[in-house]
């Protein structure tokens, strides 16, 4: 059986991310296959999303387009080790979103893990065929300014960040802010299952 580059896999996260993240629906086309899957689970009450979407197009509208109506200035980003998690077609990772929600002007911060699946379309080229993402935690805190939001953003390399580099940028920003210890339970990645 052919396997996924790790090169092309990640690519495929990037396109995914640069989608997502900067309200661009038309990558998502790029990165999955017509017909892949969306799957969620979600271990929280502080966000929802439906529980499944079919193709690329449905997973535009629910990922990008509808996204985009309530978060602004999102950036999610992958942690750890991508190229240890690549097996065979198969990917988990773990991702950290920092994001506004727009209308409360408020801090969102959340983790949970990714798990994608890739395939080979007719050409060869390998796309995403199916996605499931696990929220595990949605945390909101009021942040006028976007102060907190641009503190955090500005320590943590986008979108492959280093699970140390996490760890210390939070603690970092928890010991200079104690108000903001609510983030300390963010210095850590999602359980992967």
């Amino acid at each position: 059986m052919n396997t996924i580059p790790l090169v092309t896999a990640k690519t495929r996260l990037a396109q995914y991310i640069e989608a997502k993240d900067n309200n661009r629906p038309a990558l998502i086309h790029e990165a999955f296959a017509a017909d892949a899957s969306l799957t969620f689970s979600i271990d929280t009450d502080n966000i929802s999303f439906p529980p499944k979407a079919e193709g690329a197009d449905a997973i535009a509208a629910t990922l990008v387009s509808e996204f985009a109506k309530t978060f602004d200035r999102c950036r999610t980003y992958y942690i750890g080790d991508v190229a240890a998690a690549l097996d065979g077609n198969a990917m988990t990772v773990p991702w950290l979103v920092v994001m506004r929600e727009t209308a409360a002007s408020a801090l969102r911060v959340g983790k949970g893990f990714y798990r994608w699946g890739f395939a080979a379309g007719d050409d060869g080229t390998y796309g995403i065929a199916s996605l499931h993402i696990h929220i595990e935690r949605m945390d909101t805190s009021a942040d006028p300014g976007a102060v907190t939001l641009t503190a955090l953003q500005a320590a943590l390399p986008y979108p492959w960040l280093p699970a140390p580099v996490l760890t210390a940028a939070i603690e970092a920003h928890t010991s200079a802010q104690p108000a903001h210890g609510f983030l300390n339970v963010f210095a850590q990645a999602a359980r992967l299952p």
